[in-house]
């Protein structure tokens, strides 16, 4: 695959009468990512959404259509799935308890699975359509944020209770976690702002505009400098102080964006985009981002999750072939996808 070095930071040395730059702004050039390899999976359904790490086992779970491709992360070989799970869109992972989520979204149900034998032990009953799914450590408990519900539910990961259901403005997407702040920050697409939920009280706090971002998607968290990246419609990510809401900075990014992580190793922030790219940039410091990588993928290559301990990214994508024409209606059709070629891209930046 190739990559394209899109902007370079540039580092300005100290002189006489001048404040030195701030520490954060001082790091080395961020590494280049290039593909490593490519895991196969197969099979022929066009459909998948989220992928998720559970990084004590060393597993990467990939949703695909009605199940959960398991892969394990040292090897990068599939050791099993989990199926029947109608319309699955996410899988969040409790380690300590042994459990994973999954939100089935034709199902309208959380189905929790036994991390070991892979078995759905039971389902969960949601709002319409649960989507984005989020564990939150510390009180144990998994919410499930459902796209037609305009609602998050609450569930307790331990016992499979609903705890709570939270009203939300709009149509929830991606959610991450703050353990300092006890706050879960999640996009809420239709409304172009962030809304802030306490995990203590289960109640939204604050809705934060993200102008001139325009219907988020992903959604990353730098828990160090109180940092969020959302990826919006319009192809810019939008980094906003987690404390306040107040937008610090943008940077463009590719068209048809899905997924966003931040790597704290790194400082490097990552949006998937369906057009085939993968934007990076760099937080060269907490008011400043810059993008310092436009890598390739592949056209259908918009969901992805990352490995903090290895730098590396994986990205969901399948090949497809020439697009019928349109129906009677002149309504677009959607080109077939090419059996057996569902697989996982894996770039880093080394071997």
């Amino acid at each position: 695959m190739k990559y394209a070095l899109v902007l370079s930071v540039l580092f300005l040395l100290p002189v006489a009468g001048c404040a030195s730059p701030p520490a954060d702004a001082t790091q080395a050039v961020p590494p280049t990512y290039q593909l490593i390899t490519e895991i196969p999976i197969g099979g022929d359904v066009a459909s998948w959404d989220y992928l998720s790490e559970d990084l004590e086992a060393r597993r990467l779970y990939v949703t695909n259509g009605t199940r959960v491709v398991v892969i394990n992360l040292e090897d990068n070989t599939v050791v099993g799935e989990i199926p029947d799970l109608p319309g699955v869109h996410g899988f969040a992972v409790a380690p300590g308890l042994g459990r994973g989520f999954a939100s089935d979204g034709r199902e309208n149900k959380v189905a929790v699975v036994d991390l070991n034998t892979l078995k759905v032990l039971t389902r969960v009953d949601t709002g319409d359509n649960p989507d984005g799914i989020l564990y939150v450590p510390g009180f144990d408990e998994v919410y499930a944020f459902n796209g037609r519900g305009h609602s998050a539910t609450v569930i307790a990961a331990a016992t499979g209770e609903v705890v709570a259901t939270i009203p939300l403005s709009g149509k929830p997407e991606f959610a991450v976690f703050d353990p300092q702040a006890k706050r879960i920050y999640n996009n809420i697409e239709d409304q172009n702002e962030i809304a802030v939920i306490d995990a203590v009280t289960h109640e939204v706090v604050a809705s934060w505009p993200i102008a001139p971002g325009e219907a988020a998607s992903g959604l990353a968290i730098d828990l160090e400098h109180h940092r969020l990246f959302a990826v919006c419609e319009n192809d810019i990510m939008v980094m906003l102080d987690s404390q306040t809401g107040e937008v610090v900075a943008t940077v463009p990014i590719g068209s048809g964006t899905d997924a966003a992580r931040f790597d704290p190793g790194t400082q490097l922030a990552f949006s998937s985009n369906g057009e085939g790219t993968v934007t990076i940039a760099h937080e060269v410091s907490p008011s400043q981002l810059t993008v310092v990588q436009t890598l390739e993928t592949a056209s259908s290559a918009r969901t992805m999750t990352l490995d903090p301990t290895t730098h590396r990214i994986y990205l969901s994508a399948a090949d497809f072939g020439e697009a019928p024409p349109p129906d009677s209606t002149g309504a677009r059709r959607r080109a077939p996808m090419v059996p057996g070629s569902f697989r996982v891209l894996v770039y880093g930046t080394g071997n």
